[in-house]
């Protein structure tokens, strides 16, 4: 071989090696897990979200620990606490110190850019390229798409590598996009935590065109960057955030409230369908993309861990317990009532305290309208949505009185095997056989919680109004 095309073999390993991969994360907004095919829905429509998980890697026990799009959305892009950013209620801000994950990327020469919802402050904690809001009241894909592909052309003109969040308003009620068309109401599979009413099962088809028209979104970024030849070079993610609006999801420390849908390709590290199993945390993803693309993060930066080596095949937890946690203030229909929830769940089980047992939870607009209907002048309001028609139902079978019921009044603890109750429908606090459970994870979480400053979260929530 001529020395000249030994040299420009080189040169050419040599900037390979030194590219820098880009990443791009599409958020979704009030989105069960469990709509998602790849997490076995077999009515919703993902096909671009199943086909990433068998091109990549899914998480099975990934959490946030606030189930509101604030809290959530501040844990994701700074990888600490909502404790530590002062973000348990919703509408909040991170307190001033709070370092995202702008202020470790771009000293390594990244753009990194925010797309459509925002929900996070102030400025100096969030340094993002902001690249605007898009409209909730039409289908925004064609927007988000057009705007991300000036961004592409802007980073490919500045040579630069980017990370590029963004945030589609799918599927935050009121549902108003996507093809409603595409659904039967009169086929669809109620879960068993759901009162099955033809208001229900109205508002599902009108959530699950929603649903799939965010997972629209995700098929036409994707091809833009394999149109670009960008996706081999491309960390691509994707996540539901917290539960969708309907009950026993947002607004809880439920399953369906703070397990999120977590689907990655990760270039050469993800195996094709791959699953991780142990518990991770939306903590985790800063730590780990800055580890990942030569960062460096000083100790107490961030509070989660780095989930690199369950991506290259590990099964060694990094996380033996995660905590949840919900803060009735700042909801926008109260101003002064108190029921705060905290949670904390290992790999099979979560424990529930709701400190504040003794009144019947109020603490979403949801439930405050399910009760209003329990008023003798409101029992013939029309246009029921679905908490309240569940409320309205005749003829209430023992489990749908129980799922009535269970809207309104918690207990004390509630503790649930997950393995075999998915869907948390049998509290087995009181059960002899799971005391030992229940004690230890008692004692976890009301120890984690007075490092935390939170040993009474009714007076943690008072303080917060």
């Amino acid at each position: 071989m001529r020395p000249y095309l030994i040299l420009v073999l080189f040169c050419a390993l040599l900037t390979f090696a030194e590219a820098k991969l880009n990443v791009v994360f599409i958020l979704a907004d009030d989105m069960n897990r469990d709509s998602w095919g790849t997490y076995g829905n077999q009515d919703c429509k993902t096909p671009h979200i199943d086909r990433l998980a068998n091109d990549g890697v899914r998480f099975e026990r990934a959490y946030c620990s606030v189930a509101m799009c604030a809290p959530f959305r501040q844990e994701l892009y700074s990888g600490r606490s909502p404790w530590r950013t002062g973000t348990l209620p919703n509408h909040s801000k991170s307190v001033a110190g709070t370092k995202s994950i702008a202020h470790y990327l771009k000293p390594l020469g990244y753009e990194v850019a925010l797309l459509g919802k925002s929900h996070v402050g102030p400025k100096e904690c969030y340094p993002f390229e902001m690249l605007g809001d898009v409209s909730k009241a039409v289908d925004a894909n064609p927007e988000l798409l057009q705007r991300s592909q000036k961004f592409f052309d802007d980073c490919e003109k500045k040579e630069q590598p980017f990370c590029l969040f963004i945030a589609s308003h799918d599927s935050h009620a009121p549902f108003t996009t996507g093809d409603p068309s595409a659904y039967d109401a009169n086929k669809l599979n109620v879960p068993s935590y759901w009162v099955d009413t033809p208001e229900l099962r109205e508002e599902m088809v009108k959530y699950y065109a929603e649903v799939t028209n965010y997972d629209s979104l995700v098929g036409m970024i994707r091809t833009e960057l394999e149109k670009r030849n960008l996706w081999e070079n491309t960390i691509f993610i994707v996540c539901s955030e917290q539960g969708t609006q309907l009950p026993f999801a947002k607004w809880t420390c439920y399953d369906n409230g703070l397990r999120t849908g977590l689907v990655m390709h990760w270039p050469s590290l993800s195996r094709a369908g791959s699953v991780v199993e142990p518990l991770v945390s939306i903590q985790d993803i800063v730590p780990s993309l800055v580890s990942f693309l030569g960062g460096e993060l000083s100790h107490g930066d961030c509070d989660g861990q780095s989930f690199l080596s369950l991506l290259e095949g590990g099964s060694k937890p990094i996380h033996s317990y995660l905590l949840g946690a919900f803060t009735n203030c700042r909801i926008n229909d109260n101003k002064d009532r108190v029921f705060p929830i905290r949670s904390i769940r290992d790999e099979r089980y979560s424990l529930i305290y709701n400190p504040n047992f003794q009144n019947g939870i109020t603490s979403n607009i949801t439930l405050s309208r399910a009760l209003e209907i329990l008023k003798p002048d409101q029992k013939k309001k029309a246009n029921l949505d679905p908490a309240s028609s569940w409320v309205m139902k005749a003829n209430l079978t023992t489990s749908e009185e129980e799922l009535v019921h269970k809207l309104h009044h918690r207990p004390e603890y509630e503790l649930y095997d997950l393995l075999n109750d998915p869907f948390e429908l049998v509290n087995l606090i009181g059960d002899a056989k799971f005391k030992k459970v229940g004690h230890r994870l008692k004692q976890a979480l009301h120890k984690k919680l007075g490092e935390l400053g939170d040993a009474d979260p009714v007076k943690t929530e008072r303080k917060l109004l």
